[in-house]
């Protein structure tokens, strides 16, 4: 899946701002998977600057973010516009080493 969303600032800083609500807690603020929650899950949150993270498709990071599994939470629900879960795999794209 093509992310229709331009990544330009306004979209990373969009998503920055959904991110900073709904992930830092797990994924922390980096997205180094290092958040205040992160000790608690039973399954690794991830390290969103790693070049295999990095090597995923938008299509795949959209998918993984809507649908959720084992202790992240199914954002399709939570966060309805799909719009504004495109502009958090934008701001993910940030978080390149």
């Amino acid at each position: 899946m093509k992310n229709p969303v331009a990544s330009d600032a306004t979209s990373i800083g969009d998503g920055k701002t959904l991110y900073a609500t709904h992930c830092k807690s797990c994924h922390g603020a980096k997205g180094l998977g290092d958040g205040n929650k992160a000790a608690q899950l039973k399954t690794e949150p991830g390290n969103f600057s790693t070049a295999d993270f990095q090597a995923q498709s938008d299509g795949s990071l959209f998918y993984k973010t809507s649908e959720g599994r084992d202790d992240m939470p199914n954002f399709k629900k939570k966060i309805p516009d799909a719009e504004e879960r495109w502009s958090i795999v934008n701001f993910m794209r940030s978080l390149k080493k």
